[in-house]
């Protein structure tokens, strides 16, 4: 068996690593445009050899794209024209919608199956990738009654042999649902890090003063943001009004404090404080 890695950073990395611990037969083939990202995941053994794209998909039993998502818009089309007959290709974005729909449009979409694992860190490349990133994670894969068993069964079987948990949604679903729970968070980070970058010139202070609750509040901020942009571009409407909940949230905080209502916004705290019971119920599924 043959799997090519489209995009050998953090999430293509991972799986590769994560697939090959559990089959160390699989051959792994890397695809990137960077070279340096190639030469990488072949000294760190996510793959055993680097080709062209065409070269790669056409010997492939599965295909995985793990590129930015603007990126995978551009070439599942290529993709998908380039498959063998039997091969499957995957995609790991995090926008669902518009990747779908460009696959529905292929006469092979049958031999497409969309994912999206819930699992990442704020660091890319290859050298971010580790074998541990994906066991215990949620997969969300959507449209499965569109691929065909074959293809819907090798990827389910390889993702849960990853050690993932699988569960399954329209990509509409998807997008809402990630535009409050990923997409909005992001946002979060990379504003708080602006307001503070802006209003404290002096860096050294920042570093000094920084608690672990600032260093994991903003952690996000590092992620990449030639991933990011095109996320926020492609799920827009449902980020647009996440956005627009999370300031009216914030601007009635604002007030509370700016009126010194003490009461009031010790209610807006404790109501927050629900999503502790709801985090554990997560953690302990």
């Amino acid at each position: 068996m043959t799997v090519s890695i489209i995009g050998v950073g953090l999430l293509g990395g991972s799986f590769a690593l994560a697939i090959r611990e559990k089959y160390p037969k699989i051959r792994f083939v890397g695809v990137d445009a960077s070279a340096v990202n190639g030469q990488l995941a072949l000294a760190k053994g996510i793959v055993d050899e680097v080709l062209p794209l065409a070269e790669a998909v056409a010997q492939s039993t599965l295909v995985v794209m793990a590129t930015p998502v603007n990126v995978i818009i551009d070439l599942l089309p290529v993709v998908l024209d380039l498959l063998p007959t039997g091969a499957t290709v995957v995609d790991l974005g995090s926008t669902k919608e518009l990747i779908c729909g460009i696959a529905d449009a292929h006469p092979k979409r049958s031999q497409f199956v969309a994912v999206h694992p819930m699992a990442g860190t704020e660091n890319s490349g290859p050298s971010a990738a580790f074998k541990e990133l994906l066991p215990g994670k949620n997969l969300i894969i959507c449209d499965r009654e569109k691929s065909n068993p074959d293809s819907l069964t090798l990827t389910e079987s390889l993702f849960r042999d990853a050690g993932m948990k699988l569960f399954y949604m329209t990509p509409q679903e998807h997008d809402l649902h990630l535009a409050y729970v990923s997409h909005l968070s992001h946002i979060s980070a990379f504003a708080l890090g602006l307001t503070v970058l802006e209003k404290e010139k002096d860096e050294q202070a920042i570093f000094d003063m920084a608690s672990t609750g600032f260093s994991s509040t903003v952690r996000l901020a590092k992620s990449s943001p030639q991933m990011w942009a095109p996320i926020f571009d492609q799920n827009r409407v449902n980020v647009s009004d996440a956005l627009a909940a999370y300031i009216e949230f914030l601007q009635q905080f604002k007030q509370v404090i700016d009126d010194q209502d003490v009461t009031t916004s010790l209610e807006f705290m404790q109501r927050a404080n629900v999503i502790r019971r709801v985090l554990d119920g997560i953690e302990k599924r």
